[in-house]
């Protein structure tokens, strides 16, 4: 029986703090689609998706009517496209591509993702196939989303691939240049890649998944910054930062709850497994729906100030507790993303030179994603790029968690200029990067970085 004080609290977020279904995901294995005709495995495909997609709008609708609860975004996730398409061309992987972008606009989703290589140990010849084809396949879709995983804790981080993703970045914002190199926004370059992330660019469908599975990506950083302000404005003493965090842990409970309760309700309709839940704070270029906004209703006023991290790192973990706590199937990522330009009040921060490169490095130490959607001078080289990649993904391997990379070298703009993204991208101040070039020779020298004495836990 739900208490009416809950089912009113949970009416409130929808209507009054942008409380939404952010997505709801379709993870589809592509596997027997396998075969050495191009024209074949492309017809596959096609069946496949049609088979298990066909209905998915048709769903989310009726669900939504169901409950009043908006769904925003319908999107597929597909088997790693580096190994269903193995044996082909760069050509066939970009027949594959095309395909997966033909079919989303046929099932009216939104994205798709899964043109992903898993290259942490080692790559394969259709590993490498799969990079070359990016700069096209990324600028020449609309649906297509791609990842390559480069490390992870158990493996390493392959630093040839690295290397190669940076020269695909400048080649893929060159061929996107009027859209100031949006073709990056698709691609995410991965440590320790979760399998079932329903959140794009990254999402795939991992080895282990069953044929096809629901997967529910569920936001709301108006309804957490709600929360906070309300607390505040309602106490008669000086809140401790526990006490924040016990209102962030049950907004985190309720939100949970909701996208559980969607979720299996898409999957049962669909007559197909209910996977997990993914709680993550993801952010819309709107005002009152940002995770800046939340570290300022905390007390950090300016983002990127002393403090911020460890801010950011309460939510986090908040986040991650109170969803936990709400149900058995948490999944994919689960926190805050640090989305610059998806986000206002981070964007602006950036503008007015408090939010720096280094500190954002910081700060992705503790929250669910990394460097995600900065853009950065269109002159940067591709040894700087895979360094600050490297980066990245250090972090992630070092600390046993997923971190990610999406950068934008904007051609053409220099630093303090704008990058128009448009729509949920957003846009933001371009971010400078000090002593770029500086980390060249150390790039090329190339091979792989062993992986870290704390991986060692059998």
């Amino acid at each position: 029986m739900h208490r009416t004080e809950d089912v009113l609290s949970t009416l409130g977020m929808i209507r009054q703090h942008k409380l939404d279904v952010r997505t709801v995901t379709m993870g589809i294995d592509l596997q027997p689609c396998a075969s050495p005709d191009i024209t074949v495995l492309c017809g596959r495909i096609r069946e496949r998706l049609l088979k298990f997609a066909g209905r998915l709008r048709a769903v989310c609708l009726e669900v939504e009517g169901r409950y009043g609860i908006p769904i925003v975004n319908r999107r597929i996730a597909v088997s790693p496209i580096a190994a269903v398409a193995a044996g082909h061309t760069a050509e066939g992987y970009l027949a594959v591509a095309r395909t997966l972008d033909a079919v989303a606009a046929e099932v009216e989703v939104d994205l798709v993702g899964g043109f992903t290589a898993l290259v942490q140990k080692g790559s394969t010849d259709g590993d490498r196939r799969l990079i070359e084809a990016l700069p096209e396949v990324l600028s020449t879709t609309q649906r297509v989303c791609a990842s390559v995983n480069v490390g992870t804790t158990a493996a390493g981080i392959n630093m040839d691939a690295i290397l190669a993703l940076g020269h695909v970045l400048k080649d893929t914002a060159e061929r996107t240049r009027d859209h100031d190199g949006f073709g990056c926004a698709k691609l995410v370059i991965f440590a320790n890649a979760p399998t079932d992330n329903p959140f794009m660019a990254g999402a795939f469908h991992g080895v282990g998944e069953p044929d096809c599975v629901i997967n529910i990506g569920v936001s709301g950083p108006g309804v957490v910054k709600a929360g906070i302000e309300d607390l505040l404005a309602h106490s008669s003493t000086r809140l401790t930062l526990g006490e924040i965090a016990e209102e962030i842990k049950s907004t985190a409970f309720r939100v949970t709850r909701v996208g559980e309760l969607i979720g299996r309700e898409v999957a049962s309709r669909l007559g197909v497994p209910f996977g997990i839940v993914d709680l993550s704070l993801a952010p819309t270029p709107q005002l009152g729906d940002s995770v800046g906004e939340i570290l300022q209703a905390m007390g950090v006023v300016r983002i990127g100030a002393p403090g911020s991290t460890a801010a950011l790192a309460l939510l986090n973990d908040a986040v991650k507790k109170g969803g936990s706590f709400a149900s058995s199937s948490v999944g994919g990522l689960s926190g805050a993303f640090v989305a610059v330009s998806e986000d206002s009040a981070l964007a602006k921060a950036v503008e007015v030179g408090d939010l720096t490169l280094a500190k954002l490095e910081a700060m992705t130490a503790v929250c669910s994603v990394g460097l995600d959607m900065i853009a950065v001078p269109g002159d940067t080289d591709a040894e700087t790029l895979a360094a600050l990649i490297a980066d990245e993904v250090a972090i992630g391997v070092i600390n046993h968690k997923t971190t990610a990379v999406r950068v934008i070298p904007v051609p053409g703009k220099v630093a303090g200029e704008r990058a128009v993204f448009g729509g949920l991208f957003g846009e933001m101040a371009i971010l400078p990067i000090h002593a770029a070039g500086g980390s060249t020779a150390f790039v090329r020298h190339g091979g792989r970085i062993p992986a870290p004495l704390s991986s060692l836990r059998n």
